[in-house]
């Protein structure tokens, strides 16, 4: 990898972290100061959105092979998620004091905050260990904590989506409707999902493993 693609892939990152990190501190402010868990879209929910659309760059990442994730894994993640906050939360206003919102955007938040600089130590090659194991241990957690809350504000926002007949003029070439299309993700959300869930678990034992190796090298030494 060229020392250009190297500062670029870790300004990236930083900035991406530096942002994800503002995002959460912004939830907490907004928590110590309304004592409520449900104001987190409207004290992040733009930052949050605007970063999440800028991750379109990982697609192109992966796919002109400047990282080793590929194409498809980073695109299903991206639009999956992008989607979900701007066609979904960011229509509807009735879902976005939903405290399930809140919990998504915070586990967002917790995944990014480590994922970004772990990768951005990587570009540098100095990765600690300790937090090469969050990267890889983290997600346990955050993830599905992610999903659920994904999943039920789709679910929440089902009875808008028909009502209002979201995106009926985009969808009128379709022989379905936008509601339609958002019952078929919710049964096939879950799937796609897991197959990556399972997939950071393959990672996890191969990273931590080398991890384990080369932090034991550098004791030694």
């Amino acid at each position: 990898m060229s020392p250009f693609v190297k500062s670029y892939l870790f300004a990236y990152n930083f900035l991406q972290a530096s942002a994800w990190t503002i995002s959460l501190l912004s939830i907490v402010s907004s928590f110590l100061s309304h004592k409520t868990i449900n104001g987190a879209y409207a004290s992040a929910g733009y930052l949050i959105s605007v970063m999440q659309t800028a991750a379109v760059l990982e697609v192109v990442h992966g796919a002109i092979g400047i990282v080793p994730s590929g194409f498809l894994s980073p695109l299903m993640q991206w639009s999956g998620r992008t989607h979900f906050v701007l066609a979904i939360v960011g229509q509807i206003n009735e879902v976005q004091d939903s405290p399930w919102l809140s919990i998504t955007l915070v586990a967002w938040c917790l995944g990014e905050m480590i994922r970004y600089p772990h990768y951005a130590s990587s570009c540098l090659g100095r990765c600690p260990y300790w937090l090469t194991y969050l990267r890889y241990t983290g997600f346990i957690v955050i993830y599905p904590t992610g999903l659920m809350g994904e999943l039920l504000i789709m679910y929440k926002a089902l009875p808008h989506v028909k009502e209002r007949n979201l995106y009926a003029n985009f969808f009128a070439v379709f022989p379905f409707s936008y509601y339609e299309f958002l019952w078929a993700i919710l049964l096939v959300y879950p799937f796609l999902w897991l197959k990556l869930y399972l997939q950071l678990f393959k990672q996890r034992k191969s990273k931590l493993g080398k991890s384990e190796k080369h932090h034991g090298k550098r004791k030694r030494m």
